[in-house]
């Protein structure tokens, strides 16, 4: 950045633009910075021309300051917002910042203020030392293990290293402004990179009163209140650039270009991500989730391979289905009569009908399932144990390793200063500080938990009611599909009664589960909000918890309906079990003598991907489409000249917790193919695509359609490490018991090893099957149409019971009780062997590092001496050392802590 000292440095020095540059480049380059006497130097410039501002800048009118957040409004001649912003700005530059005002003749629309606002040197010091901001003292003198790279193979997924940002290591300390001269301070004006800046600023707007002083009006607080009540009506950073364009000062970062072309466009889908520029352009935060999401996609690669490995055996093994081959077999299935499967409109039927739901099943029903379940338990272990070491790493790289504490203790949200009017003094700072009575708490969290309690009801109402459905319209289709009278014989062959109710329960399923979200993610911010959490972090935990368990029951109630009640309290032909009762004549599920395995199949596609491609329209077509014609005005139009702020303005706004919701659908996705993933191998790829796609979106989204976010820390995933962990231990029970009783793997072994006569499946279906008297069978259950062979007299269903005639007639058999013995043998064992795996390499792999420990201890140690070294000289120079020994005993203190943790 070019700059001019004394007197030329106030008056001379402005940004500007003319038309010759317009010629030159194209509209959306112009964020050059030129001296007023290189301006002058050029022929056929007049004077108004040189004074004229180049207005897509990120500095003000000076070309000095430069802007660290901006505030816009619009003036309706409300005395009320015009009192609220003549005081709030008032006390903004009593806090010394630095504001600029552009006139609304100034902006496009002819109708919006823009209130610019610079921090200066004084007061970036006083909040950095505040919020205990780590800045660097002395370069590190720690030697790195060097990484050893196979460059044949990983060059063509690296990116060049001046966009991976690469970093000179440093020794940082909390900044304290008595200290400057300790410090590494080059240049004021740039030792606070943006992204810091604009944190500090907005902690500032949060804080400043828009009362008068001696007024007592404590709500009347922050900016968030003033954007509320419509005083303001944006407050943002500015981006560096436009995305498409590198800026034309060479000065100026043009991070938001570097970002765009080598990380956001999809054609970068193989590369690997500039996290570290990511995490200087955005905030630790952000740096965070995509450090996350990339690791969980690289780690499904491996997943995903496993699932086509087991898929493809099912394809493989296609023709060795004795199974099938005998349901499709016109002697044995065809020669098979099965009892009607719903009252009165279901009809008798073949088994080889369900010829070809058989063959289905088996691609995803056989023995490489079962590896695969294990796998997959296995897997999840070793995903979330090395994202614990990734996290590590991350954490001592990014100068995170102690930000918790700060975190806790420092960044009281505004909203909880404001509303918790009695105070009390903190044990450990001894600062008097507000706080929330335990009746009002306990009296919110009641309130709290009654809601959520209630809204989780109503979704357990709706799955009811799609299985009321289910049950309704199940005679419905049967009806449909096996009238020969109508013209659809064509699907029939293709769509049997289960596979269409199926369907359509699902899709109607997923459209309950899109608006009951709508509705409750309203709902879970308004209740947390009124819980009052104390900072940031407990309230986006809170926040988690609450749509998170919300999601859980929503999205996955209806896979745990299928894959663990549907089919397992039926009853048989004599006693069916009904919904409600046998007043409702909703007779209980059946599963398809192939089993219900490809019904959850079916259930699980149909949620994860229309979920998935739901996300991705809202994500990136609906922005897209939004912001197409203006995009192309924008950058092709060269008659228009948008101010920097004016460009930013128009982008979509990105909230505190906006990184929230692209957490909760990527740990939906996870449980979908953790929980589930015994019934369907090929999900992890469907969410590797997803998840390649995913990021891109993500990325175009913040450098396209966002502006520019502040900067938060963060020095993990938070409440979703929990919550995966939960997942990942219950996935293994799900699967286990997937496979001992949706699946059929289980009884076909039990036949295999103890009844078969030959040791092979021939038979098995005929052995699976019960054979009830149609003569014995009650009314209400005979179908309408009745009709049937009369050299049969007797029906087949699904069950293992003794024949009419038996003295145990239609008791279970003892084969019944054996595979019982056997699915819980099976739960058990795969439960343990899967279990004791996962805690095995949960010890074997430790959380850090051990290098990054060593790093962190060594680098504790050095700070420690090098602030130590500082004050002793600085005391024997005879200097006096503002609250140095506070440093050094909280120093001291501190290392104490860290090193009994």
């Amino acid at each position: 950045m070019r700059r001019l000292t004394g007197k030329a440095k106030e008056e001379t020095l402005i940004e500007l633009h003319s038309a010759s540059d317009s010629q030159l480049t194209d509209e959306g380059s112009g964020n050059g910075v030129n001296s007023l006497s290189e301006r002058a130097s050029l022929p056929g410039h007049s004077e108004t021309e040189r004074l004229r501002p180049n207005r897509d800048t990120v500095f003000f009118r000076d070309g000095v300051r430069r802007i660290d957040f901006v505030l816009s409004y619009v003036d309706d001649k409300d005395e009320r917002k015009q009192e609220r912003r003549k005081t709030f700005e008032a006390n903004l530059a009593n806090e010394g910042l630095h504001l600029e005002t552009e006139d609304k003749s100034e902006s496009k629309d002819q109708k919006t203020y823009f209130l610019k606002i610079h921090a200066p040197w004084e007061v970036l010091a006083k909040h950095a030392d505040i919020l205990k901001i780590k800045v660097p003292f002395k370069e590190s003198d720690i030697q790195h293990g060097q990484d050893v790279h196979l460059d044949w193979l990983s060059c063509p997924f690296r990116l060049p290293d001046h966009i991976m940002h690469p970093q000179t290591d440093y020794f940082t300390c909390p900044f304290d402004k008595n200290k400057e001269d300790f410090f590494l301070i080059n240049d004021k004006d740039t030792f606070f990179p943006p992204s810091m800046r604009n944190r500090i600023v907005f902690y500032i707007l949060g804080r400043v009163p828009y009362y008068s002083e001696g007024r007592t009006d404590k709500e009347k607080t922050g900016i968030k209140r003033l954007l509320s009540n419509g005083t303001y009506t944006a407050a943002f950073p500015l981006h560096d650039c436009r995305y498409w364009k590198a800026a034309r000062d060479a000065e100026c970062e043009s991070e938001r270009f570097n970002l765009y072309k080598h990380w956001a466009r999809f054609l970068c889908f193989y590369k690997e991500q500039p996290l570290n520029l990511i995490k200087k352009y955005y905030g630790e935060k952000i740096g965070i989730y995509f450090a996350w999401l990339g690791f969980y996609t690289e780690m499904l690669f491996f997943a995903a391979v496993m699932g086509v490995i087991c898929f493809t055996y099912g394809l493989l093994s296609y023709d060795d289905n004795k199974s099938s081959a005998e349901i499709c077999d016109p002697e044995i299935g065809g020669s098979i009569l099965m009892c009607p499967l719903c009252d009165k409109k279901c009809p008798f039927w073949k088994l080889n009908t369900t010829c070809l739901s058989s063959w289905q099943s088996h691609l995803f029903d056989n023995e490489g399932t079962i590896f695969f379940a294990i796998f997959m338990g296995i897997w999840v272990t070793l995903f979330l144990e090395f994202w614990k070491r990734r996290q590590a790493r991350l954490e001592y790289e990014w100068d995170l390793v102690d930000f918790e504490e700060e975190q806790q203790q420092l960044q009281i949200r505004p909203e909880f200063e404001i509303k918790c009017t009695k105070r009390r003094k903190n044990k450990i700072t001894q600062e008097m500080e507000p706080y929330l009575p335990v009746t009002s708490k306990c009296a919110r969290f009641c309130f709290s938990g009654a809601t959520v309690i209630l809204w989780i009801s109503l979704i357990v109402a709706c799955i009811i009611g799609v299985i009321a459905y289910r049950l309704a319209v199940y005679a419905a289709f049967a009806s449909i599909i096996k009238d020969p009278l109508r013209k659809i014989q064509l699907v029939g062959r293709f769509i049997n009664p289960q596979l269409a109710t199926s369907v359509t329960a699902s899709c109607i399923n997923f459209a309950i589960i899109m608006i009951l979200n709508f509705f409750y993610e309203r709902v879970a911010i308004w209740i947390t909000d009124m819980e009052i959490p104390k900072t940031h972090l407990e309230y986006e935990n809170r926040l988690t918890i609450k749509m998170f368990l919300f999601q859980f029951v929503n999205y996955y109630s209806s896979c745990f309906y299928v894959a663990f009640f549907k089919g397992k309290f039926v009853g048989y032909p004599g006693k069916y079990s009904y919904m409600f009762g046998n007043m409702t004549k909703l007779r209980n599920e059946e599963c398809d003598p192939g089993g219900c395995l490809i019904e959850l199949t079916t259930q699980l596609v149909i949620v994860m991907a229309g979920k998935q491609l739901w996300g991705n329209i809202q994500e990136a077509l609906l922005p897209l489409m939004r912001n197409w014609w203006s995009s192309r005005r924008g950058r092709h139009n060269h008659e228009n000249h948008i101010s920097r702020w004016e460009q930013d303005y128009v982008l979509l706004n990105f909230s505190q917790i906006g990184l929230f919701y692209e957490y909760l659908e990527m740990v939906i996705q996870f449980g979908f193919i953790t929980l589930f993933v015994a019934s369907f191998p090929l999900a992890p790829l469907l969410a590797l695509f997803n998840n390649i796609l995913e990021i891109r979106v993500d990325a175009w989204k913040f450098t396209t359609q966002f502006r520019r976010p502040v900067a938060s820390k963060a020095r993990n995933i938070g409440a979703w490490q929990e919550i995966l962990n939960s997942v990942a231990i219950l996935s293994v029970v799900t699967n286990a018991f997937i496979m001992a009783f949706t699946s059929d793997m289980i009884p076909r072994m039990v036949y295999l090893y103890a009844y078969s006569k030959d040791s092979s499946m021939s038979g098995y279906i005929n052995n699976s099957l019960s054979v009830y008297n149609i003569s014995q069978m009650h009314p209400d259950n005979m179908p309408e149409d009745y009709w049937h062979d009369n050299s049969t007299t007797t029906c087949r269903y699904r069950d293992y019971r003794y024949p009419p005639g038996h003295e145990k007639q239609y008791n279970h058999t003892m084969q019944f009780w054996h595979i019982l013995a056997a699915k819980m043998a099976f739960i058990i064992i795969m439960e343990h062997v899967v279990f004791v795996v996962k805690f095995f390499v949960a010890w074997l792999i430790p959380d850090v590092p051990s290098d990054v420990k060593a790093r962190i201890k060594r680098e504790r140690y050095l700070v420690h001496n090098y602030l130590y070294n500082y004050e002793v000289q600085k005391a024997t120079a005879g200097c006096q050392l503002p609250h140095s020994g506070t440093s050094l005993t909280s120093l001291d203190e501190h290392e104490v802590v860290s090193e009994s943790s």
